[in-house]
C-alpha cells in the first residue's frame, strides 16, 4: 500500500501552516514573510516552507492560487481518465470469457422512479415482480438527474438511496452515471466522484483508515490536499448496501471530522453518510430493498427505485443486443406468447433479458429442430447448454466432465441457498471440491454462470450472475442426486428411496419440494421448486442427457404430482402460495384448471367455478395483458371466499370496488394485507354496504398504518360502524394520514361521541372530501369537532343529521374563514330553521367565489329562506353551478325572487332541482324568464311534483327554445295533460333541442304518438325517456318501443311507470 504515504505528507503540511511568522511590506507593495523561531536549539540545516496569507486589505474570501487550482484540475483529469477506462465496457457474465461490450453501445435506459417506502420486503423478489404492475402515477426520474431538484424543490438532494431487486441494474446504473461524468457528458458541477462497492470494502473492513488513505488506495487522484476535500463538490457512491459486512452502527459510532483522522472503516462510512465528515459532500447508496432500512430515513434526502425495464425498454434491449434485427423481433414476440408470459414479466430485470436473448438467439440462428422453449425451466436449460458449448478450451482435471463441474456448481448453489447466501468465498468453493487453481475455468465452464470478481485484493469474491441461476443449478443438483443414487436432499430423513420395481418414485422428491416451498416464510424456495418440477419433465431430461450425459431414468408420469398440487390448491386459503403452484403446473405442462376457468368465464356461468378455479382465474389474470387497474368483485362473485382467492389480483389494482358484496369483518384482514403490501398501488377502496362492524375497522386500521398504504379515497358507507369502530379507524388514520383525500362514513350511526374520537385523526389528514351523512350527529358542532382545515377541504356533506342551531352557527364560522376553499356543501335534511338560514346565507355571502354546489333540500326554508339564498346567487362573484332545493316548502313567491336573482347572474348555474315545492304555473313562468336569458347555460332542470299544469308549458318551451344547453328535464308527477305534452313534443322537434333525458307525467297514447313523431324528426339526442301512464299498451307506446329497438335512433332506455306511483326525492 505504497500510496498511503500521502496521508502523512498532507498532515505535515497542515502542521507547517500553523507555524508562527510575521509579515512586512516591501517597497513594491508585495508581502514579505519572515518566520520566527524561538526557544529552540538548532543542530543542523533548517528547511523552511512558508504559507503566505493574503494582505489585510483584500476581501476576506477564499482564494486558491493558480498553482493549487492547476493541481486540482490535474487530479480531476487523472481521476476521470481512470474512471473512464474502468467504466467504458459493460460486463455481462464473467471477465474470463471476454463478454465485454461497450457500455454506450449496449446500455438500455433503466426505468427509475422517485419515492418509495423504507419498509422491509418479505417477498421473494422475482415472485413479487410477477405480482406487481407499474403505476401511471409514478414519478419517473432520469439516471443523470437523481441529484437534481424536482419540480417545486429548491435544493438538490445531498444523500440519495436507490433501491432495486437483485439484477435489476443498480450497479450498471452506477457505472453509467460514473462514465457519463468521466467523459464530460453529465453532472459536471460535481468535481470528484469516488465510487466504492461494499463487496470490496468488506475485504478491508478490519483495517483502520483515514478518508484520504482510503481514496488514495482505490483511485488515482494525485496529491490532493486535505483542505481540497472540504472545498470541492464531491460525490461518494457506495454500491450494494445489502452485501455489506459492516455494522454501520450510526448511533454508537464515534465522531470523525477530519479526512486525515485514522479510524475504523465503519466509523468512516457512518460519518460520511450522516454528514459529520465532509458535511458538504454528496452520498449515493444503492441497496436491495431488504437492507435499505440500515440507513435511518432522517439521513436520506431522496429515495429512488430502479424498476428495470418497462415494455418499450425490453424491446429496445433486444434490438440493441441481438445483431440480427429479425431474430431480435422473433425473440421479443416469443417472450410475449402466453406460455412464456411469466418470463416476459420477469424481463423487467435486465438479466432475464440477457438469459432469454442468449438461449433464443442460439436456437433461432442455427438449424436446430424442435420447438422453442415454452417454460422458464426450458429457457434456463437451453441457456445452460449454450454457455457450456461456448467453453471450447476445457482445462479440467483428468477425467472431469461438464457433468462433474455442473454438479459441483450445483452443490455450491444448493448449500449456499440453504444458508441464504448469494456471495461466497474461496473456502466455500473448496468445500464443494472446486480447485482454486481451476477457478477461472470453473467460471467459464458454463461460461457466464458463476462470476469471479478479482478486485484489488488477495481474496476474491464469487457469486452466480443472478439468484435465479443459483436456484436453477441448485434444483438441477437436487434432482440429479435423487435420480443418480436415490438420496433426497430435501428430506430430513437421509435414506435411499426405491420402489418395489427398483424405480425411484419422483413423487417423493416433488412432495418434499412442494411442502418446503409452501412452508417457507417469504417464498424463498418458490422459484427453486418451479425449476425442480420443470427439470423433471421428459423434454428437459432428454436435453440434459443429450448434452451432459446425465443418468437416464425410465420415463415416469408426473400425474401424481399434478394431482397432489391440484389438491393443495383446493385447500390453500393463502392465495400467494397457490399462484406459485399454478406456475409449477405450467412447468409440468398442466393447464387443465386454467382451461376450465377460461371455459366457465367465457360462457358467463360462474356457478360451476370452484375455489380452485378462482385461484386459477387469479393466475390467469396476473399473467395476462389485461388492464387490472380496477378490481370489481361483483364482476366475479359477491363472496368473501372469492375475494380471498382473487387477492393477488386485488394487489395490482388501483381501485377496489367491493361495495354490497356480502363481506363481513374478517375480510378486512386480507384487505389490510393488500394495503400493507410493499408494492401496493391501491388508491381507492369502496367497502360500502358490507357488515364490517367495529372489529372490521380494527383489522383495517393495521393496513392504514402501514407506510406502504397509498389510499386516497376510502368509502365505508353503511358498514355498521359505531364509536368503537371510529376509535380504531382514528388510530389507523393518525399513523399514516398523508395520502387520504376522501373519506365517506355516511350511514353509520356513531353519533357525536364517534365524531369526537375521529376529530384529532381527521385534523391530521389533508382531506378534500368528507361525507358524514346520516351518522346520528346532533349537538356536536361538526366544524368545531373536526377542526377542519379550511384551505384543504373542498367537499363537505353533512346531510340527514338533525343539527342544533349551535352546530349550524359553528359551521358558519368555518365558512366565514378567509382561507375557506369549500366548493360543495350538502345540508339535506339537517333541521335548518329560518334563523339558521339567515346565518348560513350571511356566511356564504362573505366568501361567495369558491362555492360551486349547494344542497339545502329537505329543510323548511319557506319563501323567506329561499329569498335569503337568492340574495347570495345574485352576487356577481357567486359561481354556484348546482343548486338543490328539494322539498323546501316555498311557493311561487320565493320562486319569483329566485328567478330574478338567477336572471341577473345567469352564466354559472348548470343544475337546478326544485322538486316538491308549490311553484305552480306562475312560478315556472317566472323561472322561464331566467331560462330565456342568452347567457343561461342550464343543463339539468327538475320540476318534479310542483303542481304544474299545461298552462306553464307554452312559456317553458318558448324559453327552452332560446338555448340548446338543456340536457335533462324532469316534469313528472305534474298534471300537464295532452295539451301540455303536445307543446313539449313540438319543442322536441326543433333542431336546437339537444335534450338527452326526459321524464313526463300522465302520457296517453295520443301523447306517445306526438312524442314518437317528434323523435322521428329529431332522432339524434334523446337517450332516456320515462313516462307515467295508466296502461302499458297502445300504438303510440309501441311506436316509441320501436324507436328504442332501432339502432338509427339514440333512444336506449324507455321506462313506463304506473300513474299511481308515489313521488320520491
Amino acid at each position: 500500500m505504497g500510496n498511503q504515504t500521502s496521508a502523512p505528507t498532507s498532515q505535515s503540511a497542515e502542521t507547517q501552516r500553523e507555524a508562527g511568522s510575521s509579515t512586512v511590506s516591501a517597497h513594491s507593495g508585495s508581502v514579505i514573510n519572515t518566520p520566527q523561531l524561538s526557544g529552540v536549539n538548532v543542530g543542523g540545516n533548517i528547511n523552511i516552507n512558508t504559507y503566505v496569507q493574503p494582505p489585510a486589505s483584500t476581501e476576506q474570501t477564499q482564494h486558491i492560487s493558480p498553482t493549487t487550482e492547476e493541481n486540482i484540475q490535474k487530479c480531476q483529469a487523472d481521476l476521470k481518465s481512470y474512471l473512464k477506462s474502468q467504466t467504458k465496457n459493460l460486463l455481462q457474465g464473467t471477465e474470463e470469457d471476454g463478454s465485454q461490450t461497450q457500455l454506450n453501445k449496449s446500455y438500455t435506459e433503466l426505468y427509475i422512479t422517485e419515492g418509495g417506502s423504507g419498509e422491509v420486503n418479505h417477498e421473494h423478489e422475482v415472485i413479487e415482480l410477477e405480482c406487481t404492475r407499474s403505476s401511471s402515477e409514478e414519478k419517473k426520474i432520469h439516471l443523470n438527474d437523481i441529484f437534481e431538484p424536482l419540480i417545486k424543490e429548491d435544493d438538490p438532494p445531498q444523500r440519495v438511496l436507490t433501491k432495486g431487486i437483485a439484477g435489476i441494474g443498480k450497479t450498471v446504473a452506477v457505472q453509467k452515471f460514473t462514465h457519463d461524468w468521466a467523459v464530460g457528458k453529465a453532472n459536471q458541477t460535481i468535481e470528484f466522484i469516488f465510487p466504492f462497492t461494499f463487496r470490496e470494502l468488506n475485504l478491508i473492513k478490519d483495517k483502520d483508515w483515514s478518508l484520504t488513505e482510503l481514496i488514495a488506495y482505490y483511485f488515482k487522484v494525485g496529491d490532493l490536499e486535505a483542505s481540497d476535500y472540504s472545498n470541492k463538490s464531491i460525490l461518494f457512491i457506495f454500491d450494494g448496501l445489502d452485501e455489506s459486512k459492516l455494522p454501520l452502527d450510526i448511533k454508537k459510532n464515534k465522531m470523525c471530522h477530519s479526512v486525515t483522522d485514522t479510524t475504523t472503516l465503519d466509523v468512516l462510512l457512518t460519518n460520511l453518510i450522516t454528514g459529520k465528515l465532509l458535511h458538504k459532500a454528496s452520498v449515493w447508496i444503492t441497496s436491495r430493498p431488504a437492507a435499505a432500512t440500515k440507513i435511518p430515513a432522517k439521513f436520506i434526502d431522496r429515495v429512488t427505485e430502479v424498476r428495470g425495464f418497462n415494455d418499450e425498454q425490453k424491446e429496445e434491449y433486444f434490438q440493441r443486443n441481438v445483431s440480427d434485427k429479425d431474430v431480435a423481433q422473433k425473440i421479443f414476440d416469443h417472450l410475449q406468447s402466453k406460455p412464456l408470459r411469466s418470463l416476459y414479466i420477469m424481463c423487467h430485470i435486465p438479466v432475464f433479458c440477457w438469459i432469454s436473448a442468449t438461449a433464443l438467439q442460439s436456437l433461432l440462428t442455427k438449424t436446430q429442430k424442435g420447438e422453442l422453449p415454452k417454460t422458464v425451466t426450458e429457457m434456463y436449460t437451453h441457456f445452460l447448454i449454450v454457455q457450456t458449448k461456448r467453453n471450447n478450451e476445457k482445462d479440467y482435471h483428468e477425467g472431469e466432465t461438464d457433468t462433474d463441474v455442473i454438479m459441483k456448481l450445483g452443490k455450491l448453489a444448493f448449500e449456499q441457498l440453504q444458508k441464504g447466501n448469494i456471495i461466497f468465498y474461496e473456502d466455500d468453493l473448496k468445500s464443494c471440491q472446486i480447485d482454486l487453481t481451476q477457478a477461472a475455468v470453473y467460471s467459464g465452464v458454463c461460461t457466464q454462470i458463476i462470476r469471479k470478481e478479482f478486485g484489488l485484493h488477495k481474496q476474491n469474491i464469487y457469486s452466480f450472475i443472478h439468484l435465479s441461476i443459483q436456484e436453477f443449478l441448485a434444483a438441477l443438483y437436487v434432482l440429479e442426486t435423487f435420480i443418480d443414487n436415490g438420496k433426497n436432499l430435501l428430506s430430513k430423513v437421509k435414506v435411499k428411496v426405491v420402489s418395489d420395481k427398483g424405480e425411484l418414485p419422483l413423487i417423493l422428491l416433488h412432495k418434499s419440494a412442494v411442502d418446503m416451498a409452501l412452508d417457507s416464510d417469504y417464498g424463498q424456495w418458490d422459484l427453486f421448486v418451479r425449476f425442480l418440477l420443470g427439470l423433471s419433465q421428459v423434454q428437459n431430461q432428454e436435453l440434459l442427457q443429450k448434452f451432459f450425459q446425465f443418468k437416464e431414468r425410465p420415463p415416469q408420469s408426473n400425474k401424481m404430482t399434478i394431482t397432489r398440487i391440484h389438491e393443495k390448491i383446493k385447500k390453500l386459503s393463502y392465495t400467494d402460495k397457490s399462484i406459485n403452484l399454478f406456475h409449477c403446473l405450467n412447468e409440468l405442462g398442466d393447464q387443465s384448471l386454467v382451461e376450465q376457468v377460461q371455459k366457465y368465464q367465457s360462457s358467463g356461468d360462474v356457478s360451476k367455478i370452484s375455489p380452485a378455479h378462482w385461484s386459477a382465474l387469479a393466475y390467469l389474470l396476473l399473467v395476462s395483458t389485461d388492464d387490472l387497474d380496477v378490481f370489481d368483485l361483483q364482476k366475479y362473485h359477491k363472496s368473501e371466499e372469492v375475494l380471498k382467492r382473487l387477492l393477488p389480483v386485488l394487489r395490482v389494482a388501483k381501485t377496489a370496488l367491493l361495495s354490497d358484496c356480502n363481506l363481513v369483518d374478517s375480510c378486512c384482514h386480507n384487505i389490510s394485507s393488500v394495503l400493507s403490501f410493499k408494492s401496493s398501488r391501491l388508491e381507492e377502496l369502496d367497502l360500502s354496504k358490507n357488515n364490517l362492524q367495529d372489529y372490521g375497522m380494527t383489522l383495517l386500521s393495521d393496513g392504514l398504518k402501514s407506510p406502504n398504504c397509498k389510499l386516497q379515497r376510502l368509502c365505508l358507507q353503511d358498514c355498521g360502524i359505531t364509536k368503537k369502530g371510529c376509535q380504531a379507524l382514528a388510530s389507523g388514520l393518525a399513523s399514516n394520514s398523508s395520502h387520504l383525500r376522501e373519506l365517506d362514513l355516511s350511514n353509520n350511526r356513531f353519533l357525536d361521541e364517534g365524531l369526537e374520537l375521529l376529530s384529532r385523526a381527521l385534523n391530521q389528514c389533508t382531506l378534500e372530501t368528507l361525507r358524514l351523512c346520516e351518522c346520528g350527529l346532533k349537538g356536536e358542532p361538526p366544524a368545531s369537532a373536526l377542526n377542519l382545515n379550511p384551505s384543504q377541504l373542498k367537499n363537505l356533506d353533512l346531510s340527514r343529521n338533525h343539527f342544533t342551531e349551535q352546530a349550524i352557527t359553528q359551521l358558519c364560522s368555518f365558512l366565514k374563514h378567509p382561507d375557506c376553499q369549500l366548493e360543495k356543501l350538502g345540508l339535506f335534511k339537517t333541521n335548518l330553521q329560518t334563523e339558521s338560514v339567515d346565518a348560513l346565507a350571511s356566511a356564504l355571502a362573505s366568501n361567495p367565489s369558491q362555492l360551486r354546489e349547494l344542497d339545502l333540500g329537505g329543510n323548511s326554508l319557506g319563501d323567506g329562506g329561499v329569498m335569503k339564498i337568492a340574495a347570495l346567487l345574485k352576487d356577481p362573484n357567486c359561481k354556484v353551478d348546482k343548486l338543490r332545493l328539494v322539498g323546501c316548502q316555498f311557493t311561487h313567491n320565493g320562486c319569483a325572487v329566485l328567478a330574478s336573482s338567477l336572471k341577473s347572474n345567469p352564466g354559472h348555474l348548470r343544475v337546478l332541482d326544485l322538486t316538491r315545492n308549490v311553484l305552480q304555473d306562475v312560478g315556472v313562468e317566472n323561472l322561464s324568464e331566467f331560462l330565456a336569458e342568452p347567457l343561461c347555460q342550464l343543463e339539468t332542470l327538475k320540476l318534479k311534483c310542483c303542481m304544474l299544469t299545461a298552462a306553464c308549458c307554452r312559456s317553458l318551451t318558448f324559453a327552452l327554445s332560446c338555448s340548446s344547453a338543456l340536457k335533462e328535464l324532469d316534469l313528472s308527477f305534474n298534471h300537464l295533460t295532452d295539451q301540455g305534452l303536445t307543446l313539449l313534443a313540438d319543442w322536441l322537434r326543433k333542431p336546437q333541442c339537444r335534450l338527452e333525458i326526459l321524464r313526463l307525467p300522465g302520457c296517453t297514447d295520443s301523447s306517445c304518438e306526438s312524442l314518437a313523431s317528434a323523435l322521428t324528426l329529431n332522432p339524434s339526442h334523446l337517450r332516456e325517456l320515462e313516462l307515467s301512464r295508466t296502461d302499458s299498451e297502445g300504438p303510440g307506446l309501441e311506436r316509441l318501443s320501436g324507436l328504442q329497438r332501432n339502432s338509427g335512433y339514440k333512444l336506449q332506455k324507455l321506462v313506463v311507470k304506473s300513474t299511481v306511483a308515489t313521488p320520491t326525492d
